[in-house]
Order: structure tokens, then sequence, then C-alpha cells
């Protein structure tokens, strides 16, 4: 057996098919086709790789036998290109579909499929048999009218065709308007897909159509239902004195909220004092639990949404304003409830003791992270913070809470805590919604110090009521996937970098790393690869930890009302502290928790993707208006086609390799380079490169450069 693998599957394929009438074992088969005993190994390789790609079948006996291809169950996904990838339902990677294997396949449609064939080195290929249900039911796209008809041209691009809408079934909608469209049919072979008007969203050149178009096809509601609303109304209603009998009354404690300048729903405060050589910090978080019961109108929308959704010209709220802006929000001078966690802090870090507890609040001043920051540069200075002289009596708190939050932040950095510091993109939008600045927002002292409080928070209330054992939720962040891990390391080795891994990585090593590379020029690159190594974080009801903030206990207690999570943890701990968590509430919550968990972590994922996409349309939208100007960026991707540059100002785009006419270029996979086949020129990661902005699609939300020669 001297032949390819391959061959050598194609050859054991063939005999099975023709010749294996009844299932034989291994050294049956071995025998049949003379095979030395030397070579079972390889035979077994060979026969075991046909079974994974089910074209035959072993039985628990350990016979092979011919069999019908097992049939498999998958998410189906799109390409703009004709082709796609099914995401199985056990999450064992994605399939490769091929153009003439789709069985008329519609993107996001479930379906049953059967394994074609592994090639060596890539993903599995496979074939579509059969469309189980179809999970696309509305599609956001650009309406034209015909003769006698009209047609949408799909925003998201995996919608290869357009829609066919048949007179009478425009609900008014004139050429130009963008609109949802409800699927009535998803076409075949040689017939488009059809369906009807059921919203027009808004003519394509009217501020914020744009960013609606996207909120609308992910599905994210934009209006709440009029129930809600009322409820809403009802419930928010001042407090009270009867609100406040039974709770810890911390209205005479100095409290202040920082946050961004535009925040409106300001759901954590803090306070600090020291005590000896030790801090009491307290974080004090709206209880929104109050105000929203379980099962209730505006639970039920809550649980829904999931999160509110921040986007560049406004934020999509999971409660209504009348609560999330009001009775919610811990507005200065106004007695708010709230579920506070104090925490006696020692010099190292390290917390000695803490309480949780249902509490009366009432803020002393409301802060902007740029505010505090000031005040925090003006102290260091030894001078006064002009710019913000109605926070001057807060100084000495500000000053004492940098101490503290440094203290935090060595003590997670002691345990190996990874931080990846990217900065996010600031999008400044005008009055039409189009973009006037794009530029990076880098964290303050302030806002940085806000995050280790709150981090801190998060790890007590997690680790207080994993050890009560009782139902709870949890954020986790599970250890990075091995084989990822080893290929990024074996990426880094060619940087000279490398990364010690035993068994498993430790988040230490993470760090380490991060830390050397730091202001190189391989920073950013490598920090990305090092994060998509990373598995994304989750709610689950198991505390396994948080493998990115190498803690031990997690969850998220400090943001009610913007996550869902922290609205539901909020009602179990009000129900532990009032002794209510009997035999029967503590099997509510085991049954309801793990689809809590799983509808969050889904709704998550689906802000985040809404988010990204805003900025990535906002950001081709900027840089249409500057085709043909010039810039320095940093080569931060090198593909086959082509290399990625980003901009200082966070924008990145790509120089196809087929606009780069001076050599032909090879991708060079082990290096991550691209080299000129005659002038040996060389474009690597990391590497600073003139550009000029050849083009920028809003709808594809792409950017395009050309190189700068260096005689330019």
């Amino acid at each position: 057996m001297d032949q390819t693998f391959e061959k050598r599957k194609k050859v054991m394929l063939d005999f099975i098919s023709d010749d294996l009438y009844v299932p034989m074992k291994i050294k049956e088969i071995a025998a049949v086709l003379q095979i030395p005993r030397e070579q079972r190994d390889e035979l077994k390789a060979v026969l075991d790789a046909l079974v994974d790609e089910g074209k035959i079948t072993l039985s628990k006996r350990g016979k092979y036998s011919k069999g019908q291809p097992v049939r498999l169950k998958g998410i189906f996904q799109a390409n703009a290109r004709g082709f796609g990838f099914v995401c199985p339902e056990d999450d064992s990677g994605d399939v490769y579909i091929s153009e003439e294997d789709l069985s008329g396949a519609f993107h996001g449609d479930e379906v049953e499929y059967i394994i074609t064939g592994t090639p060596a080195d890539r993903r599995k290929e496979g074939k579509i048999v059969r469309v189980l249900s179809h999970n696309i039911v509305r599609i956001v796209g650009l309406y034209e009218r015909s003769k006698g008809f009209g047609f949408v041209r799909p925003d998201d691009q995996r919608y290869v065709n357009d829609i066919y809408i048949p007179a009478g079934k425009e609900k008014g909608a004139m050429t130009g308007h963008k609109v949802v469209v409800e699927l009535t049919s998803y076409g075949e072979a040689h017939m488009k897909p059809e369906g009807e008007v059921a919203e027009i969203i808004g003519h394509v050149n009217d501020p914020g159509t744009d960013i609606l178009s996207i909120v609308m096809d992910m599905g994210i509601p934009t209006e709440f239902p009029e129930r809600v609303l009322n409820q809403a109304v009802r419930v928010g209603k001042e407090v009270s004195e009867a609100d406040c009998a039974g709770r810890k009354d911390l209205r005479g404690w100095t409290m202040v909220t920082i946050d961004g300048e535009d925040a409106k729903d300001l759901d954590d405060a803090v306070s600090l004092t020291k005590e000896g050589e030790n801090y009491r910090l307290g974080v004090h978080v709206a209880d929104v639990a109050n105000y929203v019961q379980e099962g209730s109108a505006l639970d039920r929308e809550a649980l829904e949404r999931g999160t509110s959704v921040y986007l560049a010209d406004r934020v999509i709220p999971m409660l209504p304003h009348k609560l999330s802006n009001g009775i919610c929000s811990l507005n200065a001078g106004e007695d708010r409830l709230a579920l506070s966690c104090i925490m006696t802090i020692d010099p190292r870090g390290e917390i000695v003791e803490h309480e949780i507890a249902e509490t009366v609040i009432r803020v002393d001043k409301r802060m902007s992270y740029n505010g505090a920051a000031a005040v925090l540069a003006a102290e260091a200075e030894g001078g006064d913070c002009r710019e913000y002289p109605d926070y001057a009596e807060y100084a000495p708190m500000l000053c004492l809470m940098k101490e503290l939050a440094d203290k935090i932040r060595e003590r997670r950095g002691r345990r190996g805590s990874v931080n990846f510091d990217f900065p996010e993109t600031k999008i400044t939008l005008d009055e039409l919604g189009r973009p006037v600045e794009v530029k990076p927002y880098e964290r303050n002292d302030a806002s940085k110090i806000i995050e280790d409080f709150m981090l801190m928070a998060n790890e007590t209330v997690a680790e207080a009521y994993f050890w009560l054992e009782i139902p709870f939720l949890y954020r986790t962040h599970d250890v990075p996937d091995n084989e990822k891990i080893r290929q990024l390391s074996t990426f880094i080795n060619n940087f000279g970098y490398h990364l010690h891994i035993r068994n498993e990585v430790k988040p230490k090593e993470v760090q380490k790393l991060l830390d050397r590379i730091s202001g190189t020029p391989y920073e950013a690159m490598i920090s990305r690869l090092v994060l998509r190594a990373m598995k994304q974080a989750k709610y689950t009801t198991e505390n396994t930890g948080h493998f990115g903030l190498a803690a031990r206990y997690y969850t998220h207690f400090t943001s009610p009302i913007r996550r869902y999570p922290d609205l539901q943890i909020h009602r179990i701990i009000k129900e532990h502290l009032r002794g209510r968590m009997n035999g029967e509430r503590s099997a509510h919550y085991e049954e309801i928790l793990p689809k809590v968990a799983a509808q969050c972590s889904d709704r998550e994922r689906r802000a985040d993707e809404a988010e990204r996409e805003v900025v990535k349309m906002k950001k081709a939208e900027y840089m249409r208006d500057r085709i043909g100007e010039e810039y320095e960026g940093v080569i931060s991707g090198v593909t086959k086609w082509g290399i990625y540059v980003e901009l200082p100002n966070t924008v990145e785009g790509l120089v196809h390799v087929a606009d780069m006419r001076d050599d032909h270029y090879e991708f060079m996979e082990e290096t991550y380079e691209l080299t000129g086949v005659h002038t040996g020129r060389t474009f690597k990661l990391g590497q600073t490169v003139r550009v000029r902005v050849s083009g920028a699609d809003k709808l594809q939300r792409t950017v395009n450069f050309d190189l700068i020669s260096e005689e330019e």
C-alpha cells in the first residue's frame, strides 16, 4: 500500500462497495486483500476515515460494512459567492457545501446533510439532502418597482436572489424604499423567492434608515408593545418610605456615579472610604427586580430582548425609558432602591469580608469618565481641575479610588488575568446621520476604575452564591481549544515569540505574551490572533470559571437595566436574602435558568453583531467621501487574496492582490507574508505602508485601498 492516503481510501471504498457482501473485521479484510500485518495500522486509519465520512459503517463488534451515508443535521450558512457551510448540531466544525450540492437550501435553513469527503488539510465537504425547516421568515432590502410587479434586493449578500413581490403585495412601497419582506415562498432551482412587504422602514436616503435596516434585518425589536409601556408607567412610581422598610439605609453614605457623558441609564454607583489600612468599597446597583416582576409583560419583553443594544445613533433599551432612564436610574439627589455589595479590601487588593444587602441610597454626584479622569490628572500634578470645579469636593475620594483600583488590578495581574486593551471606535454623526469623525476611543483612568470595581463585585457575588449551592447564573469563559493554541504558538514562533503550553495553556502565559508584544509592530496583529483563539464567553448554570479573567467565580451582577442575566440573579439574591429560597423556588430556578442562559447568550451575540455591522457600515460611508486621499497604515492581515491595512483612525481596508500590479505576489502561509516572485518585495504583518483610498461600499461594508509605490 504505497499509494497516497486519498487513493488508498478510494481503493478501499471501491472494494467495500463491490466485494464486501458481509461485514468483516479488519484482519479479515487484510487477509482478502493480502495486506501484511505490519500495515494493519495504516489499513485501520483508512477504514476509520471512511467511517468518519459516513461512507461505511463500523459495528460495535468491530466489523466494517457497506452502509448508507449517515444523515446529519445542522444550520446552513450561505455565502454571497454561491456556496455555503453547514454548522453541525454537535459543533464539530463547519462542513463546506458546493453550489451544486445546495439542493435548494436557503440561508438559515435547518438541513439534513451527508459527508461526501474530507480532503487533506481542509474542512469536511458535504451535500444537503433535505431542507427540514426555514428559520428565516423576514428579510430587509431595497424595493424596486417594475412593470406589473416589484422586487427586493436583500441587504444581506448571503441571500443571492432578488425577492419577487407580486402586484398588490408592496404595501405602498416605492422604488428606493428600504422594506421588510415576509417570505411566502423560498424559491426553487429556476424560481426566485417570493414575498410581500410587511413594513416600510424608510427611504434609503432618509437619516437613520441605514442603521434601522441592520437592526430590523437581525430581528431586534425597536418598539415596546403598548401593554409593556403601560406597565412601566404603573410600576415606575417614586420611592416611598414604605418601599424603604426592611432595607439597609445608606442615604448618608457619600457615593457617586461615573459614566459616559451621554449615558442616561445609570445602573451602578460607588462609594469608598478607608478604615485603618483597609478599604470599604460599596458597589450599589439599581434594584430593577423590584419593578420588573417575574412573568410580567415587562419581564417577558426584557427576556426576549436579552440586552440593550448600543449603536452609533441610538440605544435600543431592554426596558422602557420610563424605567431605564427614570426610577431604575440612579439619578443624583433622588432616593433609589438598590442591591449593594459592600466589600472590605486589604492593602493587597484581597477581600477580607463582604455584605450583600437590599438598600436604599441617594447618589450625591453624577460624574463623567472624562471629568473624573481630568480631576485625577490635575491632582497628580498638584493643581485644581478648573474644567470641572464642581467635582473638587470629591477629588480625595477619586484619588482613593485610583489607589484601590491599582491594587485590585495588580491582584488580577498576579493571578494571570488577560488584558486585551483594544481601542474601541468612536463615530460622530451629524444631524443627518452622516459620519463626520471616526477615531479610536481609549479608556481613561476613570473608566478603568469603574471596570475594576464592577469586576470585583461580580466576582464577590459569584463566589458567595456558588458556596450557597443554590441555582444561579454564571458568566463563564472556557479554556481555549488546544489545537487553536498550538496553531497560534507555531505562528508566533515566526516572530520570535512563544507560548509555554503544558497540558493546556494558562491565562498567565497568554498575558505574558501580550506583555512581550506590547509596543512592538506586531502588537495589534498578535493580540487579535490571540483573541480569535479564545472561546466566546457565555452565560451558564454551571460555574466553570472565567479563563480570560483567571477567575474561579464570575457572574454579571452590576447592570440589570441593560442585561437580563443581572436582573435574573437579582431575583435569586433577593429571595435568598428574604429567606424564601425553599425547595419549590429552587426547583423553579433549576428548570428556567438553562433556558435563560441560552437565550441571553444568543441575544448578546445578536447585539454584538449589530453593533459591529453598524460600525463597519459607517466606516465605509466615512471613507467613501475620502476616495483618492492618502494615509499611512499598518498591515493588520495577510491572505492569499491581498493585505489588510489598518489606519490610525481604526478603519481597515483591503489591498487586493489583483491591484498589486508591480509584480506577481504569492502567499507564504508559514510566515503570513506576500512575496513578489520577481522583485522579492515582501509584505508582512505589522509593516507600515502608504495607501490611497480606491473604493468604499456602504452596503457591503468594505473599504479598498491601493498601495502607493515608493516612487510616487
